[in-house]
């Protein structure tokens, strides 16, 4: 009596090629294709009734079940959701849009500032200047140009708190 590994060799010599063959000619993909040759072979192997049934019944039930193997394939939703592409789509960029918005609402608030208290908050934050640098800058002393930081951001916070900002 032969052994398992013998008959399912046999089993792959009869039928794998024309199978494959009638797989590759339903969907035109040879690479697709050895995995539903392979499904098919393994579910002929577990239903013995077909191994001992004539050859070409044999095939015949292997064709089928093929063909219900590719449109299962065809309708699965990994089928459906998958797009193959030549090249990989490009990186994505952030959305500058709400940085844009936060530019222009801190433009607004910043608008709404005495002259004074938006010199000192925008040399000391965007410029990057210290006290004593914007004192020697604008000609103040420096306590003037802390008390105009410290009330110029005070209102800058309620002018930002007044347009819908939040911590």
């Amino acid at each position: 009596m032969p052994s398992d590994a013998e008959r399912l060799g046999a089993l792959y010599d009869a039928h794998a090629g024309p199978v494959r063959r009638y797989v590759v000619h339903l969907t035109g993909d040879a690479a697709g294709a050895d995995d539903i040759v392979q499904e098919t072979l393994l579910r002929a192997w577990r239903t013995p009734r077909v191994l001992q049934d004539e050859p070409g019944s044999a095939r015949s039930w292997m064709y089928t079940v093929a063909r219900h193997l590719v449109i299962d394939e065809a309708r699965s939703a990994r089928r459906r959701h998958e797009t193959n592409v030549p090249d990989p789509p490009e990186r994505s960029m952030r959305d500058a849009t709400d940085a844009l918005f936060d530019e222009i609402l801190i433009a607004e608030a910043l608008a709404s500032l005495s002259e004074a208290h938006r010199e000192a908050v925008v040399l000391a934050y965007y410029g990057g200047r210290s006290v004593a640098d914007i004192a020697a800058e604008t000609g103040t002393a420096e306590g003037t140009v802390k008390s105009r930081l410290h009330y110029g951001l005070r209102a800058l916070r309620l002018a930002l708190q007044e347009k819908g900002v939040t911590r």
